[in-house]
């Protein structure tokens, strides 16, 4: 007999050498199991089936009081979840790669990414941001690649508009989007081509029947002041994201915070005389020395836009992540974290930026540099944090009025889509002092 049979005869009362062999077994597993402490979802293009949902596996971790790592530069971005049958069955569920790791392999992988020589870091993600997106109420004839994307990776938000910004709701969140959205009062400049559309008129009478509720004679009035409450949310600690034309919009309102640069068709009388040279640029996020458009018929706002300046067949059109030092770096470099450093382009009412017109304390996170335009920028406002990234839809290159919406399922591994939803996580991690 056996040393191992015997304590099996002696405390447990098994004699049965098939009973033996299952209760092995199941020590074995357990102690297997015991080891499996860690859920790493990869980021890169090999392994990751559904990057854009991964975010949303996170997000809902975080959501549940856990804490989790973001392994930048490490397998596409990585992330680190606590092990547990529910995220397991939530991966499987979601359609989410997964790797199970012991706890010794996971200390394996920290150790190394902790190393000086690697471009690397782990930084803890605390908290599930409470997301805001700006919108406005009903049925727009354009879709929202945030709200698109969002909705896609299961990731919970609340709509805001101009009633709650201006009675201070933005308050309530850690993270703000904006989207198609004209702060400068000129409807979007959609004048031009759609002045005889019913949409266009039903919005304009929307817009000015709101304007008039919260006290305002003039759409730009209101939202001027809207803009203006923005840049306190974000100088006092929020994050905002801006795309397409609510990024040069933005600026250009807060530049223009006590001119007149709106034509009669807009809001009934004429713009001032000279109002180029009394736009003040030191009250913008990210542009300066721009020139307004003053034609109420282009479909554009200033010089900053690049869509009319760029000379590029849609084949080639690609811009470049840039490559920021992880440990020294964090945020630009949890921005950019992607599976690839070059991301598809796509137009916009507001397709990118004139690098000559951002201002010197703006990081530059993606670029054409041969076109001389920036795509995707990141600033420091005060206590808080701006992001503005051009174009419309990541996945549309060239997406019109009253086009269908992008269809996410079949763009699960989007590059374009996943600079989005590094902006949704990054308000969750422990900063680190910037150096760049």
């Amino acid at each position: 007999m056996t040393i191992t049979t015997y304590h099996f005869k002696k405390y447990s009362g098994f004699t049965n050498p098939v009973r033996l062999i299952g209760i092995f077994l199941v020590l074995l597993l357990f102690t297997s199991s015991s080891y499996a402490s860690y859920i790493l979802l990869p980021m890169d293009a090999e392994t990751q089936k559904n990057h854009l949902k991964a975010y949303g596996i996170t997000y809902w971790t975080l959501n549940k009081q856990l804490k989790v790592r973001w392994l930048l530069n490490y397998r596409g971005g990585a992330f680190l979840l606590p092990d547990s049958e529910e995220i397991r069955k939530e991966c499987k569920i979601r359609g989410v790669s997964f790797e199970v790791l012991s706890d010794a392999k996971t200390q394996s992988i920290l150790e190394d990414i902790s190393s000086p020589s690697k471009n690397q870091e782990a930084v803890i993600l605390e908290k599930a941001p409470k997301i805001a997106v700006y919108s406005p109420k009903g049925n727009q004839p354009w879709d929202d690649a945030v709200t698109l994307v969002l909705t896609y990776a299961e990731i919970p938000y609340e709509t805001v508009y101009d009633e709650e910004v201006l009675n201070d709701g933005l308050l309530l969140y850690d993270w703000l989007h904006l989207h198609h959205e004209d702060f400068t009062g000129q409807y979007g400049k959609f004048y031009g081509a759609y002045r005889a559309a019913p949409w266009y008129i039903q919005e304009k009478k929307k817009a000015e029947a709101l304007a008039q509720s919260l006290g305002y004679s003039k759409v730009s009035e209101e939202k001027r002041a809207v803009a203006l409450k923005i840049r306190d949310y974000v100088v006092g600690g929020g994050f905002m994201f801006a795309m397409c034309s609510a990024t040069d919009s933005f600026d250009i309102a807060l530049a223009a915070e006590n001119v007149d640069i709106c034509e009669a068709m807009f809001d009934g009388d004429p713009a001032e005389p000279n109002y180029q040279s009394k736009i003040d640029f030191d009250k913008t996020f990210a542009f300066t020395n721009f020139t307004l458009e003053r034609s109420p018929v282009r479909y554009e706002f200033s010089s900053i836009d690049m869509t009319d300046k760029r000379f590029i067949p849609k084949e080639t059109d690609y811009f470049t992540l840039m490559d920021f030092s992880a440990k020294w770096d964090p945020i630009p470099t949890m921005l950019c974290q992607n599976h690839t450093a070059l991301v598809k382009g796509f137009m916009g009412q507001t397709t990118s930026f004139d690098s000559k017109e951002i201002k010197a304390n703006v990081l530059v996170l993606g670029e054409n540099k041969t076109n001389g335009e920036a795509r995707y920028i990141h600033g420091i406002k005060g206590q808080g944090f701006f992001t503005f990234y051009g174009g419309h839809d990541p996945e549309d290159y060239r997406h019109r009025v009253g086009d269908p919406k992008t269809e996410l399922e079949l763009h699960p591994t989007s590059p374009g889509y996943r600079l989005i939803l590094n902006n949704v996580l990054f308000p969750a991690a422990k900063k680190k002092k910037q150096k760049t």
